[in-house]
């Protein structure tokens, strides 16, 4: 056992590494690390904290846009991670055939589960997963789909009419939510879910937004999630992301189930992923359509939510657009060449919609958080700069849709034009 002199003569060696180690750790990361000469927030050089905080805040999106004009092409969002602007990289972190792999952000998001299109990190094994359902959702197979959209945009065009004879105002955010939903549940179960005549949801939505923001900042340091899934027996669940093991998977799992008791003619995404169980059980097992059909619903009805609202703001927001807008649905159905609803061919052909959807998507894409890739071996020089393997790297579209080398000075304002 040690005495009292060699426990007194052992506490300053232990508050000197308590200072010397960190100093050690800041000096390296500020001064000689690969990423030092790249700039960014002080606190991102030194932990990724810094991104998990404004990931949880939801306010990621501005922070980088702000961060990258006051900073340029390239900005440290992380010890080893780095935000880029430059659109000749684009190709080489995103294109096809890239060596860029998914960083470990994605790991929260696939968690335990076998068959993940979105989280899934090894290329060999998601090249086959997206070849199994590749046809289920090809532009083809949703083609056939359209019937069951159609259904849900009447229910809510009533829905809208009620409101101009009522004169009351209308929670259009709420609204395009909710027919959001009840979309997801034409084209997935061949049932609306009912949320827009009830003029609410039944706890879904903040269910889903918990788990997407809970994903989102969890992703950023996921060792922070490992430790709580190894804990979560002891004590207990805090983590809003296990939610889609819960209410919103056990509803998917109920409407599979009776489903599959029942049978269906209609042509809908289950029963192509139906279509898939039968002929690879064993790799497409009732395990993974449950998921195919969760994701659906969490991740299809919020981006398509924010992409509808989008248009729809920012034509209210300028009323010359969207009166160009009403001109030319106008002139097209006065011609007899548009139905109520208007088809998807249709819509195709309508060169001012189109402007104004992708213009939308421009200015207010739905995703607003880059998705970090890893750099391969040889690493890769972006922007002048040599970045090693084993680095992050990623695009936030936010950042590089505003870039006004290629969208012009004002390319913050919606202009579809």
């Amino acid at each position: 056992m040690w005495n009292n002199t060699d426990q007194n003569g052992l506490l300053p060696i232990l508050l000197c590494l308590l200072i010397v180690l960190p100093t050690i750790y800041v000096v390296y990361q500020r001064v000689f690390s690969p990423f030092a000469s790249t700039p960014g927030p002080f606190w991102a050089s030194l932990s990724r904290l810094w991104i998990a905080k404004h990931s949880r805040d939801g306010d990621l999106n501005h922070v980088m846009i702000d961060l990258h004009k006051r900073y340029g092409p390239l900005v440290r969002t992380g010890p080893y991670e780095v935000s880029v602007a430059d659109l000749t990289a684009i190709k080489s972190i995103y294109g096809a055939g890239t060596k860029f792999r998914k960083s470990d952000w994605y790991s929260v998001w696939q968690a335990t589960r076998k068959f993940d299109l979105f989280g899934e990190r090894n290329e060999s094994v998601h090249a086959v997963q997206r070849r199994l359902v590749a046809q289920t959702y090809s532009m083809g197979s949703l083609k056939d789909l359209e019937e069951f959209v159609n259904g849900a945009i009447k229910g809510f065009m009533r829905k809208m009419g009620g409101f101009q004879d009522s004169k009351e105002p209308a929670d259009m955010g709420k609204l395009v939510q909710l027919f959001a939903f009840d979309i997801i549940g034409e084209i997935t179960f061949s049932k609306t879910f009912g949320f827009v005549d009830a003029g609410m949801d039944d706890g879904t939505f903040s269910s889903i937004e918990g788990i997407l923001r809970s994903a989102c900042w969890l992703g950023q340091i996921p060792w922070i999630y490992r430790l709580h899934q190894t804990l979560m027996p002891v004590i207990g669940n805090h983590l809003g992301v296990n939610a889609r093991h819960g209410g919103v998977r056990n509803f998917a799992m109920s409407e599979v189930r009776s489903r599959k008791d029942r049978g269906s003619d209609r042509k809908d995404i289950l029963s192509k992923l139906f279509a898939v169980n039968e002929k690879k059980p064993t790799e497409f097992d009732l395990n993974v359509v449950v998921s195919m059909a969760t994701s659906n619903i969490a991740a299809g009805s919020d981006t398509t939510a924010i992409s509808i609202r989008a248009i729809i703001y920012y034509l209210l927001k300028n009323p010359t657009h969207k009166q160009r807008l009403v001109d030319e649905i106008d002139g097209l159905r006065r011609q007899g060449k548009i139905s109520d609803p208007v088809s998807l061919s249709q819509a195709d052909s309508m060169p001012y919609l189109q402007a104004v959807m992708y213009e939308a998507l421009r200015v207010h894409p739905a995703v607003g958080m880059s998705l970090p890739r890893v750099v391969p071996s040889g690493g890769i020089d972006i922007h002048g700069k040599y970045f090693p393997a084993g680095s992050v790297v990623g695009v936030n579209p936010w950042v590089v849709h505003r870039n006004k080398e290629v969208f012009g000075d004002d390319a913050d304002d919606f202009r579809p034009d």
